[in-house]
């Protein structure tokens, strides 16, 4: 049986997930692989690979990082493999219309469920808002940001113990699985795209370094989300002692003292620490103080938190 020639885009483990199951599948052939350039990162500034790329390396396949496609030298060596087609997966970059005109099929793994949550951050937001569920949706490329037409789509529960993280791993799951169901039937013509409903598209960008920020005055249940919704990357964080205090784990709680401010620390032990906030309150579970590495809250209190009152607040 002919192999499909595939260059496939990805860039962190979500996508390593996908292009791990192409391989493993036998059906396809990967030409090339595209993924970001290393970048440097943490407070060492070390040259980190993409995860995408360390799998490339391990199965001895070609590797194309340009910073940007459109216009490169990296994007006339891809079109000059012949492949038959580009899948990509959360790849970070647009693809040029001469790229995708140079194939017979493009298709992409997007983390959402479409039209909802076209963007950067699809998996975020849904926890962030407090969705029920989330998903993938394997959906055809076009020149402009996860508009193309829809070829399947699947979605799985966002639990109350879910985070990005969790719901990341369960997603790269679901999307290789997607994908490799789904792509034999898109190129026999099996399965016919459907165009996206535009009256019902919303966006994911990026998180914003603002959107970080932990507004006390919003419910418990809200900065549950926000606080799950940003873990374990890019992290929600409030502020103690004039320093960026980050916090990865809570749980909602009441509390009795109708009085207490939004941030205000209304009950501290030797294990607990429960903050205020514009209704009911949080029970802070794993923290990272700045300058300090990540812990749970009992290893806090009984290190730097214990200079904590009750009744100060934590915030600007």
């Amino acid at each position: 049986m002919t192999k499909t020639k595939i260059i496939f885009m990805g860039t962190p483990d979500f996508a390593a997930t996908v292009l791990k199951g192409l391989i493993e599948s036998q059906d396809y052939e990967i030409l090339a692989v595209v993924t970001q350039p290393d970048r440097k990162v943490g407070r060492k500034q070390q040259l980190h690979m993409t995860p995408v790329k360390e799998l490339a390396l391990a199965e001895n396949l070609s590797i194309f990082q340009p910073e940007k496609l459109s216009g490169s030298s990296e994007m006339t060596d891809i079109m000059a493999l012949s492949a038959d087609g580009i899948v990509t997966a959360a790849f970070g970059q647009f693809l040029p219309t001469k790229l995708l005109e140079s194939v017979k099929f493009a298709v992409n793994t997007h983390a959402s469920l479409l039209p909802k949550y076209r963007g950067g951050a699809p998996i975020h937001y849904a926890i962030m808002n407090g969705d029920e569920e989330a998903g993938v949706t394997i959906m055809e490329m076009v020149k402009k940001m996860d508009a193309g037409d829809m070829i399947s789509q699947r979605a799985i529960p966002i639990l109350p113990e879910d985070n990005v993280g969790t719901m990341f791993g369960k997603l790269a799951i679901v999307g290789r699985d997607l994908l490799l169901e789904t792509l034999p039937k898109y190129l026999s013509g099996e399965v016919i795209p459907v165009a996206q409903d535009e009256s019902q598209v919303t966006f994911s960008p990026n998180i914003s370094s603002e959107e970080e920020k932990i507004d006390w005055t919003r419910t418990n249940l809200e900065i549950f989300n926000q606080i799950r919704g940003m873990n374990p990357f890019p992290v929600a964080h409030t502020t103690w002692q004039n320093e960026r205090f980050k916090i990865y784990e809570s749980k909602m709680t009441e509390t009795d003292n109708l009085t207490a401010q939004p941030g205000e620390i209304l009950e501290k032990t030797k294990k607990t620490l429960k903050i205020a906030t514009g209704n009911g309150a949080l029970e802070l579970l794993t923290v990272q103080p700045a300058g300090k590495p990540k812990m749970d809250i009992v290893s806090f209190l009984n290190g730097l938190g214990q200079k904590l009152e009750i009744g100060e607040k934590l915030g600007e």
